[in-house]
Parts: C-alpha cells; structure tokens; sequence
C-alpha cells in the first residue's frame, strides 16, 4: 500500500498534538505526495478528545474517506472506540499501558511506552506534554519510512516563526524514531515513497487564510468583528497580513480592524463604513448572522454595499460549534424580515475563497447590496492543496458613484433611487462629496426615488420592484457555475466543499457502469444554465450538507414544473465532512444499480 492510507491521530484537546500532527502533513507533503487533512476538535479549550484524520491517496483526493487505516491511539477515553473504528489489515500505534485484554486479530499493534519515554527523555518538565506528541511523530515516521529530513522540514515549517524550538523538537522525534528501530518490528503494508507530478508548485493553505489575504486584496479598509468558531481566525489572519502589508511608509496603517462588542456592533459598524466608501466586511457564523438579521435588511433596503463572511458550523441554536454544515444557505439568501433576497457566493476551494473574498466587493460595490460569502468550517479550517493565487489585475469596480463634476453636469437634477438605465440600479454619492445636491437622507423606512420619506403604497412597490429587477439582473455577473457534460442522463449539482467528494464519487459511479454529469453551483440567484442542465437530464441528484434540502428546494422552486420531477436529494448532515460513500450510496440505490 504504496502512498494510500489514512491515518488518525486520537489525543486530547490542548496537549498540543496539531503542532505534532501538522509537521506530519508537512513532511508528507515536501515528499511530493498529495495530503487531505481533516481536523475533528471539540468545543472547549482543553481536555475533551481530538481527532485528526489525514488522508494520503496517489491520485490527490481531497474528500474524508472515514474509517482509519493507521492510528496513534493516545486519549485513553477513547481507546476502546477507536479500536473499533481501524480498518481490517489496519494498524495502531498506542500506549503500552493500554488494556487489549480484547484485542482484535485483524489489526496490528505497536505498543509504545510514550509515558516512560517523555519522563525519562525529555528533560523539560513544562514542554514533556506537547513534547510527547513529537515522540510518536518518529514511530510514525519509522513505520511508514518517511526519510528524517522530511520530517525535518516539517518541523522547521510549522515552527518558522521559533527557530529556537527546532532542535528540541528534532530531538523528541528522534526518541520515538530510535524506539521504533530498536523495538518495533513492522507488520502493516502501508509506506510512503517521494513521488513527482503531483503537488509540484502547489501550496498548502486554509481557507480562512485564503479569504482573508482575497479580502486584503479586495481593497477592504474597514473590518468589524466578533470572535465565533470556526470565522475568526479570517479576521485573525487580515489582522496578521495587515500588519505586514497594509502598512504606510511612515508607520501608519491603512486600514482599520475593530473588534466589536457583538455580532450586531460588528455588521453595524460594516455598513456604516460601507455607506461613508470604504470596502467594509465582517466575518461570523451561524448565530452571529443571526443576530445580523435586522441589520441585513437596512443595508438591502437602503441599497448599502457590505461584504459578510459566514463559516458555516452546525445549528440550530449552538449546535455543534466545531463541526461542519452547509445548512445557512436558505437563511442567509433570505436574510431579514420582509421581501429580501441577497447575493450569495458559494466557494468550493480555497482559490475561490481567495478570488470571491475579492469578487464581493466588486458585487457589493455594483449592485449596491450586502453581499455574503459562505464557506464552511471544513473548507474554512483545514489545509488545502491549491495552485498559488494568481495577483489581481483588473481595477476595483466601484460601481454608481457621482462625483461633484458628475454633479455639476446634472445641474444637480437626481435622485438616490432613481432608475437611469433601467437595470434597477441607481446611483448614490460619498458623504463629503463637495456639491450642495450631493447630500440625501439613508433611511431604512419607507422612501421615494429622491430618498424623500414616503409611506405611499405605490413608491413603495415601484421601489421594492426596482431592488428585484437589480438582484435579477445580477445573475449574469456572479460567478457561473462550473460544468462538466458528456451526455449521460443522470446529473449531480453540488456546492462548496462538497465538491471534492462528489469529484471523487463520480469517478467511483464510473467504476459500476455510471457516468454521470455535474455542475458545481457558485452563486446565488441562480444562473439560468442551472435550468438548463436539468433539462437535459432525466436525473438530477443534489448534494449538500444539511438535513431540510435548502438549495434542492431554491432549486425546485426556480424549476418549470414538468422538470420538478426529475430532480432528487442527497444530504449528508452528521457534522463531519461529506465523504464521496455519502453520494455513490444512496445515489446508486436511488438508480437501482447494484452496489
């Protein structure tokens, strides 16, 4: 089993095993070899258990596989459950004091006194807990003949920033390393060998960070936030790449980060911003949006441009805070009370987290709209591979802005919400703009095209007609959706992280005799060549992480109704990434084809 296994490492929270876990990934990855990390961590800040699952495939499959082929087996909480949950012909590597009064015949063992080991060998009493995930770091570098000065790149990866902490790093997985050689005799098929072609010129990145450096080079000025698992670390990372590249010559910077006291300060204080010209953004979660709720219809209905970044998690309520859902789709298309429906973008990778965190607010500029970005946890806090990000470009699109010159040629003869061109989008002005017919009242009640208060019926349905004709119109200049079409009869539409795993199972269907077609939804309206794919398919199966169908059902209610019928569901909503045995069950069964 020459580069194609899953490994899981199960410890506890806050022993400091990531940093462990990461220099694998790492050494794996400088080995040419394709890597798909999943990170399953818990609410608190220390003490319940952790599993980190990373995938290694030859072909460079990024969805979770689930069960585990080779564990390091460190929780003792956990012990009997993740026994269980090894492959036959798998392995685990685990404390030597752990019971297998029951043990399975089907696996192999390497019991490793890890304990002992820190104790006697790892000097410093404050650094022997993290220390210790360093040690099994060597066995599992031994077992599976990872060359030392991988490993050693990794450690020199995920520690840049502390030199100083790489020799002492280097040492502990030399403890675990020479325990192996000396005790250990291998007795599973997996290793790992250096290959080409595959992860040359790639990069490994998450895509929070992803989104934030696309934010940076968006043009943002202004970013409100509130802290809330699993979006701040988007924030975290602007601030980080802030400080290092929006900085004047003179010290000073050049764009301002505020942490608010809540999620309703945070979008407050972004549509204030964006009213005034900045590019403002905020980034949150489930709960945190909906507290936005309110604020969401002022800037739609007051027609003010604001980006928001929601890394989806698992709800209602507070849910699961660490786990993985693409189930605020519906909630945020519809955000607020009354008539409302927003652009909503849907990035399926890391690069594309990069390429809208930018794209949004051109969007938001244009059509003068809030403009949401939903990830997920998945996409948004575990490595991806990607192609580095091309740089941008193409100038901002600011959309309608009448300057004082503009002013001046009108004679001052406009209105805030008027309909020029007849695309439903009207123009506005900058506070500070210096002409005297600059100036128009914002307000989230009830108003005419001069921004004039009116509560007559009429001025209240052309304008509400108006915003509807705009985010139609907007269709044509979100991103489209991705498709591939051979002509099968059977079609697969997918979102978001979802892809990798449906990537996956299409190639999986083909191996039973299925060929299927897919198109891979990036935004909200939907495009019309959504309606066409349906069309040209008897089947057509929708993918998405949640339990309720929501885009299935956007989808339905956008489909002519002697097309309706041909379109069926598949959800997988248990808080884990979508793996690609989600899809090929049930779609197989659905189509009666033996499995």
């Amino acid at each position: 089993m020459i580069n194609d296994l899953v490994f899981q490492a199960a410890t506890v929270n806050g022993s400091g095993s990531q940093s462990a876990n990461l220099v694998l990934t790492r050494a794996i990855f400088s080995m040419g070899i394709p890597v798909a990390p999943k990170n399953v961590f818990p609410s608190n800040i220390e003490g319940l258990p952790t599993w980190y699952q990373l995938r290694v495939t030859p072909e460079g499959y990024q969805a979770r596989k689930g069960d585990p082929d080779l564990v390091v087996a460190l929780n003792p909480a956990t012990w009997s459950n993740d026994l269980k949950s090894i492959r036959p012909g798998g392995a685990v590597i685990h404390e030597e004091a752990y019971s297998t009064a029951d043990p399975r015949t089907d696996i192999t063992y390497y019991p490793v006194p890890f304990a002992k080991l820190a104790k006697t060998q790892i000097e410093s009493d404050a650094l022997r807990k993290q220390l210790t995930n360093l040690i099994y770091v060597g066995v599992v570098a031994k077992l599976l003949e990872i060359p030392f000065e991988a490993i050693e790149h990794g450690i020199r990866r995920v520690f840049q920033t502390k030199p100083k902490a790489w020799e002492v790093n280097i040492d502990a997985v030399r403890v675990g390393w020479r325990y192996c050689e000396e005790n250990l005799q291998k007795n599973d098929p997996f290793v790992l060998r250096p290959m080409t072609g595959k992860t040359d010129g790639m990069i490994l990145i998450e895509g929070n960070q992803a989104a934030a450096i696309g934010t940076l080079m968006g043009g943002c000025t202004v970013a409100a936030w509130y802290p809330i698992t699993p979006s701040s670390s988007l924030c975290e990372n602007l601030i980080a790449y802030s400080d290092r590249f929006r900085v004047g010559a003179d010290g000073s910077k050049r764009i301002a980060i505020v942490q608010a006291e809540d999620e309703l300060a945070a979008v407050g204080m972004a549509i204030g911003a964006g009213w005034a010209g900045a590019r403002a953004m905020t980034s949150t979660s489930g709960p945190g949006l909906s507290l936005m709720a309110e604020f969401a219809g002022l800037a739609y209905y007051a027609e003010i441009p604001v980006v928001i970044w929601d890394i989806q998690r698992v709800g209602p309520s507070t849910g699961l805070p660490t786990r993985t859902a693409q189930a605020d789709v519906a909630f945020a298309f519809t955000l607020s009370h009354g008539d409302t429906k927003h652009i909503v973008l849907l990035p399926g990778s890391v690069a594309e987290c990069y390429e809208f965190g930018m794209a949004a607010f051109d969007l938001a500029d244009r059509f003068q709209t809030p403009v949401f970005v939903l990830s997920d946890l998945d996409l948004g806090m575990n490595l991806w591979m990607s192609k580095p990000f091309d740089y941008p470009e193409a100038p901002f699109d600011r959309g309608k802005v009448l300057s004082a010159e503009d002013l001046e040629r009108l004679h001052g003869d406009w209105g805030r919400y008027r309909d020029v061109d007849g695309d439903g989008i009207p123009y506005r002005t900058l506070p500070g703009t210096d002409h005297p017919a600059a100036g128009y009242f914002t307000r989230g009640s009830g108003h005419d095209e001069n921004a004039k208060y009116t509560e007559a019926a009429d001025a209240y349905r052309r304008n509400l007609d108006r915003i509807g004709r705009k985010l139609d119109g907007s269709r044509p200049a979100l991103p489209q959706p991705v498709i591939q079409q051979s002509g099968s009869e059977v079609g697969i539409i997918a979102f978001g992280s979802s892809d990798v795993a449906v990537v996956e199972a299409r190639e999986l269907l083909s191996g039973q005799g299925l060929r299927t077609d897919y198109l891979r939804l990036r935004a909200l309206p939907l495009a019309e060549s959504v309606v066409e794919f349906i069309r040209d398919h008897q089947r057509v199966y929708v993918v998405e992480q949640n339990r309720d169908g929501q885009v299935y059902d956007l989808i339905r209610l956008e489909t002519p109704p002697d097309l309706v019928g041909r379109l069926r569901s598949i959800r997988n909503y248990d808080g884990q990434p979508i793996p690609a045995e989600a899809i090929t069950r049930p779609l197989l069964e659905l189509e009666a084809v033996p499995a």
